[in-house]
């Protein structure tokens, strides 16, 4: 992943990023030597969303499958939450 410093950004702006977006989809900023962030373009990251909620769906239907999901009302549902919440404390 290419990568570019704090103070590089704060210099060049916008365009330091653009020009290090051209070599790959992600660039790292580094503040002090480490890195602190990571940017992309919105097409990827829109990209990488889309696959989070594709992982979710799939997760979701191995949980039905294997029949790992609750039946109840939402005033049941409220409750168990309410007392899932005390039992933390």
């Amino acid at each position: 992943m290419q990568s570019i410093s704090a103070n590089e950004l704060k210099m060049r702006g916008v365009g330091a990023i653009a020009e290090a977006l051209q070599q790959g989809p992600e660039v790292g900023v580094s503040v002090r030597g480490q890195l602190r962030y990571v940017l992309m373009d919105a097409e990827h990251y829109q990209h990488l969303r889309e696959c989070e909620l594709e992982v979710a769906l799939i997760e979701t239907r191995a949980d039905l499958a294997a029949g790992r999901f609750v039946v109840e009302s939402a005033e049941d549902h409220l409750k168990r939450l309410e007392q899932m919440e005390s039992d933390d404390l």
